[in-house]
């Protein structure tokens, strides 16, 4: 049986890192996050990085959780009711806050903002809606372009982005 090391062209990539890296590594020019919105490469309102996307959620997460137990514990719920506040609470705090305020809690303490695409200042009740709705279903949200928009933030036209 053959190794696959004969393929290899001296100098050159292996055939797995043509398309297992991507479309960078195939040669394709897909320039910085932000660029074609018209967004700075770094500082203030540059698209933000996927980890402070993920602190910011798991904070969010977490804040609901405890939010969500509290209110069981008060109210007598059993555990499944719990699992189905902590998802209402994360919801709501998602859509309103990011409605009024462009930011929910765990997002303003990793310094990141929901921005509107179009100059408004605030996402809106609307837009903030349909964003978290989609957010809840989690798909939407591990899909990503190449300005960092899951399909959440595409829907809404929005971007998230450094404070």
């Amino acid at each position: 049986m053959s190794s696959g090391k004969g393929r290899q062209q001296a100098g050159g990539p292996r055939w797995t890192q043509t398309w297992l890296s991507g479309a960078g590594a195939a040669g394709a020019d897909l320039g910085r996050p932000g660029a074609r919105l018209g967004l700075p490469d770094s500082g203030s309102g540059a698209v933000a990085s996927y980890g402070r996307r993920l602190v910011a959620l798991f904070i969010d997460w977490a804040l609901s959780m405890l939010v969500a137990s509290l209110l069981a514990r008060g109210l007598g719920w059993e555990a499944d009711g719990r699992s189905l506040a902590t998802l209402a609470v994360f919801g709501v705090q998602a859509w309103v806050l990011t409605a009024l305020l462009g930011v929910t809690i765990g997002k303003r303490l990793c310094g990141i903002r929901v921005m509107r695409l179009d100059g408004r200042p605030l996402v809106g009740l609307g837009w903030g809606l349909a964003r978290a709705v989609l957010l809840l279903f989690v798909l939407p949200a591990l899909f990503w372009d190449r300005d960092y928009r899951g399909l959440h933030d595409r829907a809404a036209n929005t971007v998230v982005v450094n404070i």
